[in-house]
This record gives structure tokens, sequence and C-alpha cells, in this order.
């Protein structure tokens, strides 16, 4: 397995992070409206918008899981908050990175992830992810990528709306 990487300007991401104002604040309909239409428009079981603190991800939003954060070394989402652009793994059992990670061999282990960082407008900095997960491996459409990169814009745009 390979931990999620720490970027070299953490500090400020960190520092952009907290001026956001979301970490740690209750459920709100406008980021789970998000989440419920990623899960039904994609047919999958599982979506969150997950902050990436310093040491978890913290679920803003998440349909299809009953926990409420993560550890972020061995997070998916802690990979793909560094891309530059959609990072997907059709197959994770197929994947270097990901086959004996515990989210994977575990109990209902998922064997697909999409995810798209979300920025801090300000700053640029990457501060989470709108992903998707399901428990069979899965091949994304076109159209299913478009719809995907359109819902992380709209959670993109609902998290920078709320700095305190």
């Amino acid at each position: 397995m390979k931990k999620a990487p720490i970027p070299q300007n953490e500090t400020a991401r960190l520092e952009a992070l907290k001026q956001l104002g979301i970490l740690d604040t209750p459920t709100e309909k406008r980021f789970d409206q998000i989440t419920k239409e990623a899960t039904a428009k994609l047919q999958v079981p599982v979506s969150t918008i997950s902050i990436i603190d310093e040491d978890r991800e913290w679920f803003k939003s998440c349909q299809g899981l009953d926990s409420k954060e993560g550890a972020r070394d061995i997070s998916f989402c802690g990979h793909a908050m560094l891309s530059r652009e959609i990072f997907i793994i059709e197959d994770t059992l197929e994947d270097e990175r990901f086959k004996d990670n515990p989210y994977v061999i575990g109990k209902n282990g998922i064997r697909f992830y999409a995810g798209i960082a979300l920025h801090d407008q300000a700053s640029g900095l990457p501060i989470g992810v709108l992903c998707v997960k399901d428990f069979k491996p899965k091949k994304m459409s076109l159209d299913e990528i478009e719809i995907l990169m359109k819902l992380a814009a709209k959670a993109e745009d609902e998290l920078n709306s709320t700095k305190a």
C-alpha cells in the first residue's frame, strides 16, 4: 500500500483550509444534494465531499457510509486531492497503490474510486475531493466523467461560499 503523499506546501494548504471555516461543521442540505445526485446519476452506492485535514479525511457530506471521517494516510482522497485531473481507479485490486489498502481488503471493500480535487479559490490550493466509490469494479463513460466534473465544480463553489 502506498500512503497518501503530503504536498510540499502543506502548511499553506492547511492555513487555506482553516480560513474556509468548514471543518467539523454540521451537515448541510446543499452539500448532501451534491453527493445524493452523484450516487444517483453515476449509479454508485457511495459519494463523499471529503475535506483533507492534517491527519484525516473528514466528510462534509457522505452518502452510503456510516463513518464521518477516516485516516488521511490510507485514504483514496489523499491521493486524489493532489491530482491535476480526475483520479480514477477502475479496480482497486489491480492497482499497486491500493490492492492491500484496509479500505479495499476489509469487509465491503472499495473496488472502484473516482475523485476530483476541490480547491480554495483564493489560494488555488487543494482542500478536499468530491468522490464516488463502488464495491465492484467500474469503468466510467465520458458522460459520467462530465457529470462528476460538473458536480465537483458545484461542490467547490459551495465550499468557497462558506468562508468565515
